[in-house]
């Protein structure tokens, strides 16, 4: 038996109709377009407003658009990962809701959680399940709800994040080099302080006091965030190449967390990669956490090749990083699997 690989054979995605944008922020808060363009490149984010929705809800609309895109057997998927920060509720998992919701009959289905590395994790989680011969067909999902944990009296945050999904189909392969090669993961473990919600876990269960004190909204201290970001990042990417003997002329395209374009930017000018190799779409979205990566592929994937030499990269809470190295494995703009 043949070495079994790991490749993505389709990409889906669903962002909310209701655009938020600089404008109609800056009547919320004291902020400007301006102010938020030139600190943080975002000029709108999508906010699901529609009342009883969720994460799940985001998620199954992006799982089912790949399921139709891609026309693969709902009932030959193996397993289903949503990997989020804003699950529908602590139980049951928003895996488990979105597996019911799309009639999967023969997939059992977890929910993952790294903040915003969610799916840089999940898919190399997923990489490692197809290469052990036990699974042919996993659907990842990331999926976030930002918009249920900002505060948007918080000038600081609430310009940053936005909701959406983004979920990719993971199939075996047994043709040599495409799909996962590798992975640089990390946590570094200390950085608690720096990004969170204090309330509503069971260390701070929710209460009268907890809603009362506004402690359930995210926290995020933002100057040393970036600062950590922009070097683990960079130092990911760095090692990720070394481990895998590339040059920067090697990399077709850097697909890195939406978090924030200065810190995009300089992480891959430290990494000697052009902007024009990397995949941006902050300016729409804003950060949607774990979704943010799938949604770049989402809106990019016409314009990946086969053969591409792909390098995902992201930073966050907790504080997890790190790089992987893929080869992508289908023409983007010719595959009846990449029609939006």
């Amino acid at each position: 038996m043949g070495k079994i690989n790991a490749i993505i054979t389709g990409v889906g995605g669903y962002v909310p109709d209701y655009v938020l944008n600089n404008e109609e922020l800056s009547r919320m808060v004291d902020t400007t377009d301006e102010w938020i363009t030139t600190r943080v490149g975002i000029k709108e984010r999508r906010i699901l407003t529609e009342e009883g929705l969720g994460t799940s809800y985001l998620a199954r609309k992006a799982a089912k658009q790949l399921i139709q895109k891609t026309g693969v057997d709902p009932d030959s998927i193996d397993a289903l990962i949503v990997t989020t920060t804003t699950p529908d509720y602590k139980f049951p998992s928003t895996a488990s809701i979105v597996l019911g919701k799309l009639g999967l009959k023969n997939a059992f289905a977890f929910d993952f959680e790294a903040a915003c590395c969610g799916f840089l994790y999940s898919l190399d989680v997923a990489a490692a399940m197809i290469q052990s011969g036990r699974y042919k067909k996993i659907i990842v999902i990331g999926a976030d709800k930002m918009s249920s944990l900002v505060d948007y009296t918080d000038r600081q945050t609430c310009v940053l994040f936005g909701d959406g999904a983004g979920a990719v189909l993971v199939e075996a392969s047994d043709e040599d080099g495409y799909g996962v090669q590798n992975s640089y993961l990390r946590t570094d473990g200390q950085g608690l302080p720096f990004l969170h919600m204090k309330a509503g876990g069971s260390v701070c269960p929710p209460s009268h006091f907890t809603v009362d004190h506004r402690l359930h909204y995210l926290y995020q201290e933002g100057r040393t965030v970036f600062r950590y970001a922009v070097t683990d990042m960079s130092n990911d990417v760095t090692k990720i190449l070394e481990m895998n003997n590339l040059t920067a002329d090697d990399v077709n395209w850097v697909v890195p967390h939406e978090a924030n374009l200065r810190i995009i930017e300089a992480v891959t000018k430290r990494a000697g990669i052009p902007m024009e190799k990397v995949v941006v779409n902050i300016e729409h979205y804003g950060n949607t956490s774990a979704a943010t990566i799938p949604l770049a592929l989402w809106d990019h994937e016409s314009k990946l090749k086969r053969g591409d030499n792909v390098i995902f990269t992201a930073f966050g809470a907790g504080f997890v990083h790190g790089a992987s190295y893929y080869k992508w494995a289908y023409d983007g703009g010719t595959s009846s699997a990449a029609t939006k």
